[in-house]
């Protein structure tokens, strides 16, 4: 499947039940270059605008970058935002524009080498690239139980092909330097968002008999483990955002 229309049938529940960023991991992207109001983002892979959304509110001029239209539809794209449709591997802005150029959750989807090339060429002198990706803290009895269905039921190896694609970027001889930071978070999720976070992933059966039977296991889980959160029972899945953040030669 082309990469850029995995999410096209998937976009409304993406943007419903996918967990946001720390505010910690959007802080180590800006620590050290300017304040982010002087800063240009580029967002390489936006989806619905996550992201995009977070950057901006920093003060920052973002440049959300998404080739799959449904996707883009989705985001609240406001002040200092502007959407721009085009690959990461070849995104047609001026060259040296950006102070900093990311990539959440997206970077397996790309041509590693070309993105990195293109990142490079983005970057303004003293500029930086990063690669975010949310990924379970299985250290929680619910969320690895959530992980242990998604093993189950996945089509594909994609978690394997996150991790590949985190450790080509970080060993990547383009950069002079790399530094990862971890930080913890959780997302409440409802029944109906626990559903939804599960349809929103690409290497999930969306129908036939092996959808009916993950989402009853689903429902199963959520039995098991929700709290009663003022009248409005929910899960919490308990999230580690990894950043790995790319300097070049200077």
């Amino acid at each position: 499947m082309n990469p850029t229309e995995r999410f096209t049938g998937r976009a409304d529940d993406y943007a419903a039940a996918r967990p946001s960023y720390p505010d910690a991991a959007i802080d180590a992207l800006f620590e050290g270059l300017a304040e982010p109001s002087q800063c240009t983002v580029v967002d390489l892979g936006a989806g619905t605008g996550i992201s995009s959304g977070l950057l901006a509110a920093r003060g920052a001029q973002v440049i959300a970058v998404e080739p799959n239209a449904s996707m883009a539809m989705q985001g609240a794209y406001a002040a200092h935002l502007r959407l721009h449709a085009a690959t990461a591997e070849r995104t047609g802005l001026p060259g040296a524009s950006a102070d900093l150029v990311t990539a959440f959750q997206a970077f397996h989807w790309f041509d590693p080498g070309a993105a990195i090339i293109e990142m490079l060429r983005l970057l303004r002198p003293g500029g930086r690239a990063a690669v975010v990706y949310n990924e379970r803290d299985e250290r929680d009895p619910f969320t690895a139980a959530y992980g242990a269905i998604v093993r189950r039921y996945a089509t594909e190896e994609t978690e394997r092909l996150r991790s590949n694609a985190r450790e080509a970027f970080e060993r990547d001889p383009a950069w002079a330097s790399v530094r990862v930071v971890g930080a913890e978070h959780a997302h409440r999720l409802d029944r109906a968002r626990l559903h939804a976070r599960a349809r929103s992933t690409s290497y999930l059966p969306h129908e036939g008999a092996s959808a009916r039977d993950l989402h009853a296991g689903l429902d199963t889980l959520f039995d098991r483990y929700a709290h009663d959160d003022s009248n409005d029972a929910a899960v919490f899945m308990h999230m580690l955002a990894i950043v790995s953040i790319a300097t070049p030669p200077s």
